[in-house]
């Protein structure tokens, strides 16, 4: 008989921008990854995994993997490449990286943001690097920092409640979130909620997979959810479905919001969220009467201009009622700051290496302007050289002509370290090929859950992959960086970054809950200075509606030209821009598409099926259209994140969007645009 195939288990986490970092048990057989599936006793994973994870061998084994260090050969964006070793790679980047620097450091940008949200192969040895060499500072607020910044002064940091409370809850309010496609696992819970007698409701734009499974659904409009909570503030105090006392103890600053709430009728508040006014009075008795009662909010409905004041507005409402005496009442946006206690980034980090400089930060957001500016004493030095690392930007980036137009720049040098050949890669001068979550060490928090996380490498690298934490070691060494904190290995790296957490343990089990109470703010006890939620906020004030960048409120001229609402969700089976390339997952996905109702289409002349084209002033973009229930009028979903070189005619739904940022966190507005929609043949 055969000897029997070598097989064994190794605990890992799943590295992606989700808020549920599940508990992986990876499998291998003879060296190599047959299985990923998720840990059965991590609670908050409960051996449940999306399809996308559960497709992770695929990933890693992709054919298409950069497996060896290439240079390029052809003009920038061709994809046309040279393999070249290590060493020919690493000397000829530091020369360059060192002649640039001799100018002004500040001209070398480093471009990343969650490709892995570990702290090691995302911040520890990159973060030691850019600050040895002085260069700009990046301010990476691309996905959530007006919602998290919102909070830090609502609540002193990026708090919430307990996941696994949510079964607990006799009112959910699912607020700007398609729990089904990007938040599994709290998912589950709410199902339990749901069975035990919650209701559940869905406050979106689009009617996603989510509202088909609440009880109700409130499609309002694209960035009008700050007016939507003052609407249900009036109605709270009017019906005096207020908890004064905690009101009383824990809160300050209401009596200014409470003043403002009062112009909010249910018919004010229903005209500008395009919903019914009593669907604002029913909202409001559910929450202000039932208990206790939860929120979910998610970050999707931050990305527009006043996505800022309607975090801060929403996270109020837990504290006017009471809700945050019972575990299962309050609200969830980020558990992130609940590991700031128990992560060392600064060690991780190692700030001082910057000396006494103090460089210029730019936003990640505007990168498609940034990189078209000449030096000025404003801006600083002209960009003169990128280093990409879990990102793609070429991709993900708002108002994509202009992010093209500037890694297009053939005096501008860019290096990205990729495990595929991205539309960014193809615009780089050297590419690293990089390692997998399966092939390399990490530890994790999360913003979903409060476990910290442990991730073994399954197997080694492959080809000559390398992990970030190595790739800029060698960086380092190569540009004569001498310092001992860039000898330091990736154990060293993960007992550094953590603080009161039993690390041994960690390894062992995977997974270590945080030590942390039930129900955090039953008597107050908030981050802020004065321990209460925090409504006049220093520098910021009492919160208001904040209409969008774009729309008949706040640009008439410009809404009648481009009438139509565009939101960009994510796609289902895509995670921003990752997974698109996984053959499996884009055969489900289909092909880049816009969801329009009937009553937008059909005096267009637009059929399902179609190809249409959505365009504004800054471009155009080339889909299929399908007419859909699931947008609702006024709104069209263009479903993304698509690469650029998969979609028609190279283009992705970022070509529509705008670089002008959030009321708070300096953060983008993507979901904040306007466009008009026509059949691919008809002229714009």
């Amino acid at each position: 008989m055969p000897a029997a195939t070598p097989r064994s288990t190794v605990r890992a986490a799943c590295p992606h921008d989700c808020p549920d970092t599940c508990a992986l048990l990876v499998t291998v057989e003879a060296g190599r990854v047959v299985k990923v599936q998720g840990d059965p006793a991590h609670p908050p994973t409960h051996g449940a995994l999306c399809t996308k994870v559960s497709r992770y061998p695929e990933r890693t084994y992709h054919p298409e993997r950069v497996l060896r260090p290439l240079r390029r050969v052809g003009p920038k964006g061709s994809g046309r490449f040279e393999p070249v070793s290590w060493a020919a790679a690493l000397a000829d980047i530091a020369a360059r990286l060192k002649a640039i620097a001799a100018r002004d450091p500040q001209a070398i940008v480093p471009y990343s943001y969650a490709g892995t949200m570990g702290l090691l192969q995302g911040e520890s040895m990159a973060a030691r690097f850019f600050h040895r060499l002085g260069a700009s500072l990046l301010d990476r607020t691309i996905c959530s920092s007006a919602g998290g910044e919102a909070l830090a002064a609502t609540y002193g940091g990026k708090l919430g409640m307990h996941l696994a409370h949510y079964a607990d809850s006799q009112l959910i309010l699912i607020w700007g979130s398609n729990s089904i496609a990007s938040n599994l696992h709290f998912w589950t819970f709410a199902q339990q909620a749901k069975r035990k007698g919650a209701k559940l409701v869905c406050i979106d734009p689009r009617k996603t997979e989510t509202a088909d499974k609440c009880h109700q659904h409130i499609a309002l409009l694209p960035g009008t959810d700050g007016a939507l909570a003052l609407g249900l503030m009036r109605e709270l105090v009017l019906n005096d479905w207020l908890d004064h006392d905690y009101i009383a103890r824990h809160v300050e600053g209401w009596p200014a919001l409470r003043e403002r709430a009062m112009a909010w009728t249910p018919e004010r508040t229903a005209e500008v969220c395009g919903i019914t006014p009593d669907e604002v009075r029913q909202l409001a008795r559910d929450y202000g009467t039932t208990k206790p009662a939860a929120i979910r909010l998610n970050y999707g409905m931050q990305r527009v201009h006043g996505g800022g004041s309607a975090v801060r507005l929403v996270a109020i409402l837990p504290c006017l009622v009471g809700a945050w005496r019972h575990p299962a009442g309050g609200m969830l946006l980020s558990a992130s700051s609940w590991f700031k206690r128990f992560r060392d980034d600064v060690a991780l980090q190692r700030p001082e290496l910057l000396g006494a400089r103090r460089p210029r930060t730019v936003n990640m957001v505007t990168i498609g302007d940034d990189l078209l500016r000449e030096a000025s004493p404003g801006f600083g030095p002209k960009i003169e050289a990128l280093v990409v690392y879990n990102s793609n930007p070429v991709a993900v980036a708002p108002e994509s002509p202009k992010v093209v137009q500037g890694f297009a720049r053939e005096d501008l040098f860019t290096v990205v370290l990729e495990q595929f050949m991205t539309d960014t890669a193809d615009h780089a001068d050297y590419v690293l090929p990089a390692t997998t979550q399966l092939e390399h060490l990490d530890v994790h928090a999360s913003y979903g859950h409060t476990y910290v996380m442990f991730n073994e490498p399954a197997i080694p690298p492959l080809g000559q992959a390398k992990p970030n934490t190595q790739i800029f070691r060698e960086l380092a060494a190569a540009m004569g960086f001498d310092e001992a904190c860039f000898r330091d290995d990736d154990e060293t790296l993960a007992r550094a970054a953590l603080r009161e957490i039993d690390f041994e343990a960690l390894r062992r089990d995977g997974w270590l809950k945080l030590p942390l109470p039930d129900a955090p703010f039953a008597d107050g006890g908030f981050a802020t200075p004065s321990g209460k939620c925090v409504i006049d906020a220093p520098g910021l004030g009492v919160p208001d509606f904040v209409p969008n960048h774009e729309s008949a409120l706040s640009a008439p001229g410009l809404a009648r030209r481009y009438p139509l609402a565009m939101i960009s969700p994510p796609a289902r089976n895509f995670l921003n821009s990752s997974f698109v390339n996984v053959a499996s997952l884009r055969d489900i996905e289909g092909e880049p598409l816009v969801e329009i109702h009937e009553a937008d289409a059909l005096p267009r002349g637009i059929v399902d099926g179609a190809t249409v084209r959505l365009f504004n002033d800054r471009g155009s973009y080339l889909c299929k259209a399908r007419l859909s229930t699931r947008a609702r009028p006024g709104v069209v979903n263009a479903l993304g994140i698509w690469w650029r070189k998969l979609g028609l005619e190279g283009r992705n739904v970022n070509e529509l969007t705008h670089q002008r940022l959030t009321d708070i966190g300096r953060a983008p507005s993507f979901y904040d645009c306007l466009v008009e929609v026509a059949p691919a043949t008809a002229a714009t």
